[in-house]
């Protein structure tokens, strides 16, 4: 099979970078597979060197041919297609994808259906869905009538979307929402999936101070000042000594947030900004933390971060909103609960784990565990079983 991927990749650093990479990887991994061709955005670096010593059995070819807010995606995309005469094409997608301005987004999101005219299978891994979007809490807008026009808009793509063979959503719930507005029978569920499982990990961490580390682009719904404030109330109650590490970079929508906030909080000790975390580093990362921390105020889909975490055997502290909550109970995650821009629960809740090693190795230990149940090999399969399907139905 040879099978084109429509993703952001490395060293992009736009969102769904990571699954993309992953996705590419662990696709690699399967036998049947003779050549994936990834279709992606146009930026600067060698992309090839970042596959370099990793275990893949077949043929990549990367083909950059996107941009962010282009008008022109779909023709470069369809022209690759055209040319590398792929089986089946796997778009991997947010609404946002191609564009945060109406129509080069919509251009981009009408791309699953040509490539199905062109008489092409395609799958569509749809990561949020409007629907479940609060579009106040998440960012985009506090005003009643863009709120309608966001819904309205969305609910037009995404009946553009459902033109392709197959949508896959990752949470359950998505597809009930879906099936029932749309009353269609295009859309499954593939769940998130663990990008990578290592071996089970060490539970102890590194002489001293514990790390409480957040990771993720932030700005719109993933505030950070919380989490300072918790971690400041409690080192004024205990003697425990702590690290904020706060890793990753500004969501493209709020550039300059991580700025202020390091110029707001620069009287505050042991407060480490990373940057962006080259893939090289993002396991030492997870290792040296005592617990990751989702400072979220909503969400917009399922959490890559929290399935990296219980890849690493991390213990998690988290919001019980929306999907973040339903993909816990449904995927076997465990973690302590606090309240969404609350410091005084989210203190709570981190004490409940840096002062408390049995807990926190207990926790580590059920999300390395549901992770080990999902991994990314088996996620590909999925989609792989799916492609199948629709080949043998093309060609009957």
């Amino acid at each position: 099979m040879k099978l084109a991927i429509v993703t952001a990749f490395p060293p992009s650093k736009v969102t769904l970078t990571e699954y993309g990479y992953y996705l590419a990887i662990n696709f690699g991994s399967h036998p049947e597979v003779e050549e994936i061709i990834l279709l992606t955005d146009r930026v600067a670096g060698n992309r090839e060197t970042i596959l370099e010593g990793i275990p893949i059995h077949c043929r990549v070819t990367i083909v950059p041919c996107c941009g962010f807010n282009r008008y022109r995606n779909p023709l470069h995309v369809l022209k690759a297609v055209s040319k590398h005469r792929p089986d089946g094409v796997l778009f991997n997608l947010q609404f946002l994808k191609f564009g945060d301005k109406k129509i080069p987004a919509a251009l981009g999101l009408s791309m699953p259906a040509l490539c199905r005219l062109k008489g092409i299978p395609t799958i569509v891994l749809l990561h949020n869905i409007l629907e479940q979007v609060n579009l106040e809490n998440a960012g985009f807008t506090s005003k009643k009538w863009l709120q309608y026009f966001y819904n309205f808009t969305g609910t037009v793509m995404t009946r553009l979307i459902l033109r392709a063979d197959l949508v896959a959503v990752t949470i359950k719930q998505y597809v009930t929402i879906l099936q029932d507005k749309y009353k269609t029978n295009k859309v499954v569920q593939i769940p998130h999936g663990a990008f990578e499982l290592p071996p089970e990990p060490p539970f102890s961490l590194p002489e001293g101070p514990r790390k409480i580390m957040t990771f993720g682009k932030f700005g719109t719904y993933k505030k950070v000042e919380v989490l300072i404030e918790a971690v400041e109330m409690l080192r004024s109650r205990t003697d425990i000594p702590m690290e904020i590490v706060i890793a990753g970079t500004d969501n493209p929508n709020t550039p300059g947030y991580l700025a202020s906030v390091k110029e707001k909080y620069a009287h505050v000790p042991h407060l480490t900004f990373t940057g962006y975390v080259e893939e090289d580093m993002v396991a030492n990362l997870f290792y040296e933390s005592a617990v990751v921390v989702l400072p979220y105020t909503s969400t917009t889909g399922s959490s890559g971060v929290l399935h990296q975490a219980g890849s690493y055997g991390k213990a998690i502290v988290l919001p019980d909103i929306s999907d973040l909550g339903v993909v816990m109970r449904e995927e076997g995650y465990d973690g302590e609960f606090f309240e969404p821009e609350d410091a005084t629960s989210l203190a709570t809740a981190i004490e409940a784990i840096v002062g408390n090693d049995e807990r926190r190795i207990e926790l580590g230990k059920t999300n390395y565990k549901a992770a080990c149940s999902l991994p990314m090999t088996t996620i590909t399969r999925m989609y792989l079983d799916h492609f199948k399907a629709l080949i043998a139905k093309k060609n009957s």
